[in-house]
């Protein structure tokens, strides 16, 4: 415990401190924001706000955790290590998309093809290596499992490890980019993701402590390294939160690619090796969303613009859109709703989800015991 309470702290210090002085360095580079031309118009004022801050993120969650590990003699676990290489890898894809985007001033970074490509480079390696028995621990766990999961595996449900590094690679890429597309407003995202994370924190120590290694038992829990896992988490959940600080409206930084794909991968990661891929779904669920209104959006204008069947069922024009303009928080701003009032409901939104999550959790360890 001791561990994550210092990784935690160690992470926001180090954030609150580094986020400053990342402001003055990248503002004095010029290395601002673009803004998308076809946003709401009220964005264009933030042109040029430095970004990229999503490294010192990155920055104070490793060595937060590593100088937590240091001063409590503890050895890095190999759970722990995969989710810092999954979340400093994706982070490293943001970083030159962002990169490329400030270096050629436009809103545009890496091509999709080449971003994809990078996520998967990531996430296979993550998924090849979290199934590898050489990292399996003296009861024969791996960080990750063959069997789908819910709040544990079903493994009645086991799976070719093929079919289970193609099930990585959705999950890594899905919520990297998830959190990626609710970065749009000032500290929309890193609210979000403080919540969520904070919440695996708890459901890692819950796991900890009723943990199969201790005592076997019908709700006990088969995950490799929980209490390390909640020092990542800890560590993750204090950097966003010094970030916040100065993220938060009117936004003095911006996180960037660099920080939304990294913090998008780890959840995933966390998911994968704590087996509770689908619980993520609730959890997250504001990520889930702002991601559906995105796919509902595209699937509508390009079909609509294809097919007179859909146009006369639906009664809809050619190149009909749901929502007035997507990522969802983007819909609210073209209806008038001022910034801060949606970034304040998202995040209630997300508290619910997080609430909601954690009372599943709980209720199905009591269904277990009773």
């Amino acid at each position: 415990m001791r561990a994550i309470l210092l990784g935690g702290g160690l992470s926001l210090l180090i954030s609150l401190i580094g986020t400053r002085y990342a402001i003055v360095v990248l503002a004095r580079r010029g290395y601002g924001q673009e803004i998308r031309d076809d946003g709401p118009t009220t964005h264009h004022t933030k042109r040029g706000t430095p970004t990229m801050g999503g490294i010192v993120i990155i920055l104070a969650t490793v060595v937060g955790y590593f100088t937590a590990k240091l001063i409590t003699m503890q050895t890095p676990s190999a759970s722990a290590m995969l989710l810092l290489f999954l979340f400093v890898g994706l982070g490293t894809v943001g970083f030159l998309d962002d990169f490329i985007k400030i270096s050629r001033q436009r809103n545009l970074g890496l091509r999709s093809r080449a971003k994809l490509i990078g996520q998967t480079v990531i996430a296979v390696t993550f998924g090849i290596l979290a199934l590898s028995p050489a990292l399996a621990d003296d009861r024969g766990k791996t960080p990750a499992s063959h069997s789908l999961s819910f709040i544990r595996d079903y493994e009645r449900f086991a799976l070719p490890t093929v079919v289970v590094i193609v099930l990585i690679w959705f999950f890594v890429t899905g919520f990297s980019n998830a959190v990626n597309l609710t970065d749009g407003l000032d500290g929309l995202a890193t609210g979000a993701s403080i919540l969520v994370f904070a919440a695996y924190t708890l459901v890692n120590i819950w796991q900890n402590s009723q943990s199969c290694a201790l005592e076997s038992g019908a709700a006990c829990y088969e995950v490799r390294d929980p209490l390390d896992l909640a020092v990542v988490c800890a560590a993750i959940t204090g950097a966003c939160f010094g970030f916040l600080w100065w993220n938060a409206s009117p936004a003095q930084i911006f996180m960037g690619d660099t920080g939304s794909l990294a913090l998008g991968g780890a959840l995933a990661g966390l998911a994968i090796m704590t087996r509770t891929e689908f619980l993520l779904l609730i959890i997250g669920g504001l990520f889930v969303v702002i991601t559906l209104s995105v796919m509902i959006q595209v699937s509508v204008f390009k079909v609509s613009r294809a097919s007179g069947l859909f146009r006369s069922v639906f009664g809809v024009k050619a190149g009909h859109r749901v929502f007035r303009i997507a990522p969802l928080q983007h819909h609210f701003e073209n209806l008038g709703w001022a910034e801060v009032t949606i970034v304040i409901r998202f995040w209630i939104i997300t508290g619910l989800c997080v609430a909601a999550g954690l009372g599943i959790f709980y209720a199905e360890w009591v269904a277990g015991i009773g």
